[in-house]
Parts: structure tokens; C-alpha cells; sequence
């Protein structure tokens, strides 16, 4: 099965390939850092032994800040080093940790050949993989060397599930290459289990997303937005964050009908597109618009105080635009894509809404949903979409006390559920038994 797994993963990069080399002349998104995926590393400093540190893309970047924290705290004779697929994973990894003296690169491909070139040269202590990522090669060179890995702050969707059932029996051959897998949830722990994890490797935590979302809820960036853009003071603004395609149209749609009541016409909005190479599709659709609009990333005017609408073409940024929301639209939800985190606006105390698709977060939205901690909108076509959300918006954004009763009680939920990161270092002191 590995042998057919590797003949297949070669058979789709040649495939891929001209996608790839498309990719690389538009955006760069999967091409960067092509000799790093190769395996050729800079040689590592092995004066002090190396944690290796997974994290996909920016939202598990994001959600391992707590943890590297912790462990340079509980490990200082230990180096960390973290690696990411994604472009924009990377450029995050690098501001976040190099500063902190943490070593970024891009995850190999995963062929056994660069897959034993990364670890020849990195010779990780432990291996840590945010989430869950499974990469089959890469887990069997890992066992084969005695390198203990495990699965930290551990997911597996309904979805990711049903499909992994298909090769279940392969599936369980490369589950036994783990250590340990520390997942969020008891219902995330039962699918591994029933994939053939065994049973004493299964341990939850909770989800270290609570952690990640517990810092001050104003810094120098925020302050810096607010003073550019106007922002505070209040000023009604509803925040789009994380966007997929149809949202971005449907919330322009949501956006106009607000704004034609008079009680509503200063309102203001922000688009946050999940997908950098969506910035320019973005900023297409507020071109063909009637409103007045700027880029993050455009140089400072004086018209950036009145624009009707501000587009976030940046990365790492969105977190810092939460507390200045009256009402936060969590993207990844009108589109079938399974929603994105709720956390990081809850702890920020902002008032928010999702659409009906939020799978990929179904025991934090049922939650939030049971205690009254945010709307979610039923399911629907776009164009009763734009009705929905329209009304949504309009009773809260004209409501300053059920907003806050909203985000308060979000808040609440976050500081209850924090605390899974110093579960996870203790389950990883006392079950792999690093030592400091």
C-alpha cells in the first residue's frame, strides 16, 4: 500500500505540475520554497536537541503560538523548529516564531527520499503535528527512525472521516506509526479510535484554539487601524472575516441594503478573504460597485477615514481587527466550506453571526449556539441569503445591548474552555517523557 500510495503521489505532482507552474507565475502559492519541500534544508544546529513543530497552514499556525510559548518555556535546552505548507502559513511561522529563535521551513513532499533527507538533517527529538495532518511516508521514516511524534490539538471532521474509512486498512497501519494524538474532542478521539488507533494512544485535551484567542484584545496594530481608518468611536462596522466565494458578493448585497436605511447609511465594512489570491477577485467586485474602497495594503490617505468599504489583502492581520467590529460575519459559512474559528472574535468580544456550514466547527457552534453566544442563520439559497443575513444584521447592529449580551457571553464560553495547552504539556512530559 505505501508502494502504490508513493507511485500515486508521484503519478499527481506530474499531473499537477503545469497547475503548479501556473500557480508559481500568478501567485507562487505552492511552488515557493520548492528546494525546502526537496528536502534541502539549511544544515541545523545540534548543539541542543530539536522539537519539530507541524502546522499546515495559518489557522493552526495561529493556534500553535501557545504551545511553541510553552514549550520554549518548559524545554529551554530544546530548539524548536516549525514547518508549514502554505505560502501564507509560512510568512506567518516566520513573524511569529523566527523572532522567538524558532527555525521555519516548508514541510517536505512526501517521498520517503526527502522525507529521510529532512530528518537526516533536522533530527528531531520529538515530532508534533498540529491538527491533523497525515502524511503517510513521512510518519513510517519517523518510526523507522524512533523519532516519537504525535498528533497535538487533534481533528478529524465527519467528513475527513468518511473518506478515510475508504482505506481504513491502510489508514491503520499509518495511525500505528503515532505516539500519541492529543485531539480536542471526545468525538474526534472516537473516529481515530474507530480508524484503529489504539485506544491508550487516544487521549483530548480540548482545543487550544480557546488559548490562542485569549490575548489582550487591543494592541499597537489595532490602535493603528482604528487611528488610519477612523475605526471606534461609534462607528457602526460589520466585519466580514475569512471569505469564500459567493460570501463576499452576498455581504456586498447584505452591505447596500443596510446602509439604504437611514439609521444604518454610515456603516461601514470590511472584507477579509481567506485566500490571498482572492484579494484581486475582491477588489473586481468592489470596482464594478458604487462604493468608495481602499486596500490595507495601499499607502495612506486621507480618504481612508470615509471609504464605505476596506479590503484586508494582508496576512496575520485579521486578529487585530476583531475588537474594532460591531458585528463579525465568520466566512466559510454561506459557501460549503465548514466555517472557520469563532474563537479568535469571541475572545476579541465582538458580536457574531455564521451561515448554516460550519461542520469544521460543530462542537464549538453548537456550543456557542446552545448558550446564546452567536446567531447562526439557517440554510438557504443566495439569494434568500442576502434577505437572512440582511435581517440578522440589521436587528444587531441596531441593538447595542443584545450585541454585547452576545459577546459576552462568548467571552465567557472562551475563558471556560481555556487551559488545553497546558493539558497538552502535561500529557506530552508524562507520556513521552521529554525531559528539559
Amino acid at each position: 500500500m505505501y508502494l502504490i500510495y508513493s507511485l500515486l503521489l508521484g503519478l499527481g505532482f506530474v499531473l499537477m505540475l503545469p497547475r503548479l507552474l501556473l500557480d508559481a507565475w500568478r501567485h507562487g502559492k505552492y511552488i515557493s520554497g520548492l528546494g525546502e519541500r526537496l528536502g534541502n534544508l539549511e544544515e541545523f544546529d545540534h548543539h541542543r536537541p530539536v522539537i519539530w513543530l507541524h502546522c499546515v497552514s495559518v489557522g493552526e499556525v495561529q493556534a500553535a503560538r501557545p504551545l511553541f510559548q510553552a514549550l520554549r518555556r518548559e524545554f529551554p535546552n530544546y530548539s524548536i523548529a516549525v514547518s508549514t505548507v502554505t505560502v501564507t502559513g509560512q510568512r506567518l511561522a516566520r513573524e511569529l516564531f523566527q523572532n522567538e529563535g524558532g527555525k521555519v521551513f516548508y514541510f517536505p513532499l512526501d517521498w520517503r527520499w526527502t522525507v529521510r533527507r529532512v530528518l537526516r538533517n533536522v533530527r528531531p527529538a520529538l515530532v508534533l503535528i498540529m491538527e491533523t495532518e497525515l502524511w503517510p511516508n513521512f510518519l513510517f521514516e519517523c518510526r523507522e527512525q524512533a523519532t516519537p511524534i504525535a498528533i497535538v490539538n487533534g481533528r478529524l471532521s465527519e467528513r475527513s472521516f468518511k473518506r478515510y474509512k475508504l482505506v481504513r486498512r491502510f489508514i491503520a497501519r499509518v495511525l500505528d506509526c503515532l505516539d500519541l494524538a492529543v485531539m480536542q474532542t471526545e468525538a474526534d478521539a472516537a473516529r481515530l479510535r474507530s480508524l484503529g488507533l489504539q485506544s491508550e494512544r487516544v487521549l483530548v485535551s480540548g482545543n487550544m484554539k480557546f488559548d490562542a484567542g485569549t490575548t489582550d484584545q487591543t494592541n499597537s496594530l489595532t490602535k493603528e487601524l482604528a487611528a488610519r481608518f477612523q475605526l471606534g468611536d461609534g462607528q457602526l462596522v460589520l466585519l466580514a472575516a475569512s471569505t469564500h466565494e459567493p460570501e463576499e458578493r452576498i455581504v456586498l448585497e447584505v452591505f447596500n441594503c443596510l446602509r439604504s436605511s437611514m439609521d444604518l447609511a454610515t456603516l461601514r465594512l470590511i472584507i477579509a478573504p481567506r485566500h490571498p489570491e482572492r484579494f484581486a477577485i475582491v477588489a473586481g467586485l468592489l470596482d464594478g460597485s458604487n462604493l468608495s474602497w481602499c486596500l490595507r495594503s495601499a499607502a495612506p490617505a486621507p480618504a481612508d477615514n470615509e471609504v464605505d468599504v476596506i479590503l484586508l489583502d494582508s496576512i496575520g492581520e485579521l486578529k487585530s481587527l476583531f475588537p474594532l467590529a460591531s458585528l463579525v460575519f465568520v466566512g466559510g459559512s454561506i459557501a460549503p466550506i465548514g466555517g472557520h474559528n469563532v474563537l479568535e472574535p469571541a475572545a476579541a468580544g465582538a458580536a457574531i453571526v455564521t451561515g448554516p456550514y460550519t461542520q469544521n466547527f460543530d462542537e464549538i457552534v453548537r456550543t456557542f449556539t446552545a448558550k446564546g453566544a452567536l446567531i447562526q442563520i439557517t440554510p438557504a439559497n443566495d439569494n434568500e441569503m442576502v434577505s437572512l443575513l440582511s435581517d440578522v444584521c440589521a436587528k444587531l447592529l441596531r441593538d447595542p445591548e443584545r450585541r454585547r449580551e452576545l459577546a459576552v457571553r462568548a467571552a465567557i464560553l472562551v475563558e471556560e474552555n481555556r487551559g488545553a495547552t497546558a493539558r497538552t504539556m502535561q500529557i506530552l512530559k508524562t507520556m513521552l517523557k521529554i525531559g528539559s
